[in-house]
Parts: structure tokens; C-alpha cells; sequence
């Protein structure tokens, strides 16, 4: 029994969550459709390019919430479940958390995708625990704005340990797995790294590391 960690986008499900929002954003009408596209493309590309701007990129993702209730956030929440996400599930990744359940261990999503898009995710994936960025709530409504440690690259080792401190455990003999060579921190501070269908980058360590390389897509 230990930690089982995993990340989300292109790990669990077939696709990021994050870049899909920001297309759903467009398609509801509350972003401006042309300049919005662009810069989410954009932040994307230097998101694979392992030189993304973490903190200016939540600035950006988060601001079209300003001003929102939870109910309104938890509608959009079941619009774009039920438009992008259901489709991108895979069988080998429920198949996969279900192991590690019925081994006994402690499954957590440790992801850089913001709280508000994943944690109905990780719901519908069964995994109670859930490490993500997160987004400012005050008065009543979202800000707009990020707050704590965002959970991105070095991040994410940042945000573990907080979490084992609180939880009174440790990465002791934790299992990582993750599709991104921006997860290396995290892959190189757990006991087991497995890497899943991951890009180029990440195979190539994970090769000279002598980590497993897994696929879950069906």
C-alpha cells in the first residue's frame, strides 16, 4: 500500500482537459472567439515546448471566470463533461486506478489543469484526492485569479509533499505516472515512474532511466 499518482491530460484521458476548456469557453460565447483561440493555441504549443509561463498562463485561463458563482461554474461544468470529456475517457485507465485500489493504495491526481476543470473529472474517474491549480474565491464568486503554489513541473514535487505533510505520509515507494517530459521533477522524485504514451522528450529519458512505458489508449 503507498501512493499512486497520477496526471491527468493525455495520461488518463485522451486529450488536455485544459486547452478543451478554453475551446468550450469560445463555443458558450463568453470568450472572443478569434483572439482567445490564438493565445490558447499558443500557450499550448510552449506547453509541449516544456517552456510554458505557469503563472501567466493561469492569469489567462482563469480571467473568464471573474465574477462567477459556483452554481454558474458547476453548470458549465456539466456542459463541457458532457461535450468534451465523456468521449476522451479510457477503458484501461479506470482499469488502471482499479488495480491500484484494489492494492490498497492512496490514488491522487496530481495535474497542472486548474481545480475547476478537473475536479469533476477526476469525480467521474473515482479518485477522491485531487492535486491542482487553484482558483482564488472570495465574496461569494471566483476572481479571476490563481492562488497558492501552482501544481506545474517543480510545482508538483512542491505540492506533494505539502500534501504527504498534511496527511502525515511520505513518497515512500509512490508510483508516478504521466504522457510529459514537464513532469520530469515529479517522475525523478518517486519511487516507480511510468511514463504513458509519452512524447518524445519523456521516452527518451524514460529509456535511459530504464522506466516503464505504457499505453492506455484503446
Amino acid at each position: 500500500m503507498g501512493l499512486a499518482l497520477f496526471d491527468l491530460d493525455n495520461t488518463l484521458i485522451a486529450g488536455d482537459s485544459d486547452h478543451l476548456w478554453g475551446d468550450f469557453l469560445v463555443a458558450e460565447g463568453l470568450v472572443d472567439g478569434e483572439s482567445r483561440k490564438a493565445t490558447n493555441e499558443a500557450y499550448y504549443r510552449q506547453y509541449q515546448e516544456g517552456h510554458l509561463n505557469i503563472n501567466e498562463y493561469l492569469a489567462f485561463a482563469l480571467a473568464p471566470m471573474a465574477g462567477m458563482t459556483k452554481p454558474a461554474v458547476r453548470t458549465l461544468q456539466r456542459r463541457f463533461m458532457q461535450q468534451h470529456v465523456e468521449h476522451i475517457l479510457l477503458d484501461a485507465a479506470f482499469d488502471l486506478l482499479q488495480k491500484h485500489r484494489s492494492q490498497g493504495d492512496t490514488l491522487i491526481i496530481v495535474t497542472a489543469t486548474n481545480t475547476l476543470v478537473t475536479r469533476p473529472i477526476a469525480d467521474r474517474l473515482g479518485v477522491d484526492h485531487l492535486i491542482g491549480c487553484e482558483a482564488e474565491f472570495k465574496n461569494g464568486c471566483y476572481t479571476g485569479k490563481p492562488t497558492g503554489t501552482p501544481s506545474f513541473s517543480e510545482g508538483k514535487v512542491t505540492r506533494i509533499k505539502q500534501w504527504c505533510t498534511e496527511h502525515k505520509t511520505s513518497l515512500e515507494g509512490a508510483i508516478f505516472y504521466s504522457d510529459s517530459h514537464n513532469d520530469l521533477p515529479l517522475l525523478r522524485a518517486v519511487h516507480q515512474a511510468v511514463a504513458v504514451d509519452p512524447d518524445p522528450t519523456l521516452r527518451a529519458e524514460a529509456k535511459r532511466c530504464g522506466w516503464d512505458v505504457i499505453s492506455l489508449r484503446n
